[in-house]
């Protein structure tokens, strides 16, 4: 959509709900990519993280190399990663996946880590003594105790994925960040830009409400 209007031309206001109404399929289609992609990048990084956060629990040496390679991957320019992936992928969702799993990994690693260790040495010791063997003792015990501060990080992870989604629209997928983007570009189209941040809001709060309430549904002796 192309738009010629002034910064502070009158039909360019900061909000506007014929905006909105005219523009609903175009609003739904960005938000539906910006869930989808949210989405898979944060289970692939979940797939991905909770594994290396238990390995890093066993051994001092894994845990500084697992935290030490997630920490340069954070750190990492978004534009930069783009960069270097979109010559090899194309302008396709895969760069964007990628550079999105690469910043949840250090949030979730640590989540997972923290959680382990967190987990009181008496219950372990209680648990071996009750005949758990080591799969069992990580199962049964260890993993569910550190389910709380796992479902932090994986909070903390997607909320800010939610944010770091909008980046993508340098490649065409940006989701709501498309909006925002083809906003500045059509001479400060302020409607545009608004709700498409209003709704990118919005997304994160839900997510956070959500994972909030799968959190205490699933870690009911956090409530006492």
């Amino acid at each position: 959509m192309s738009v010629s209007i002034g910064l502070n031309d009158p039909r360019n206001p900061w909000f506007s709900w014929s905006y909105v109404e005219s523009n609903a399929s175009v609003l739904l289609d960005a938000l539906a990519e910006h869930v989808r992609l949210t989405v898979i990048s944060v289970l692939i990084a979940a797939v991905i993280a909770i594994p290396l956060g238990i390995l890093a629990a066993r051994s001092r040496s894994a845990s500084t190399a697992i935290l030490s390679v997630s920490g340069v991957l954070y750190t990492l320019p978004s534009l930069a990663v783009f960069a270097l992936l979109v010559p090899f992928m194309g302008l396709s969702e895969a760069p964007v996946v990628i550079g999105l799993v690469m910043y949840a990994l250090l949030i979730l690693v640590r989540a997972t880590l923290t959680g382990l260790r967190q987990v009181p040495i008496e219950v372990i010791d209680a648990a071996g003594g009750m005949g758990y063997d080591r799969r069992q003792l990580l199962s049964r015990v260890r993993l569910p105790l550190a389910l709380p501060s796992v479902m932090t990080g994986l909070r903390i992870a997607t909320v800010s994925t939610v944010a770091l989604v909008t980046v993508g629209a340098v490649v065409g997928h940006g989701g709501l960040g498309g909006l925002i983007l083809t906003g500045f570009r059509n001479n400060l189209y302020k409607p545009q830009i608004v709700t498409a941040t209003i709704m990118c809001v919005l997304l994160a709060l839900v997510f956070e409400v959500l994972l909030a309430l799968a959190t205490r549904a699933m870690t009911p002796w956090t409530r006492r």
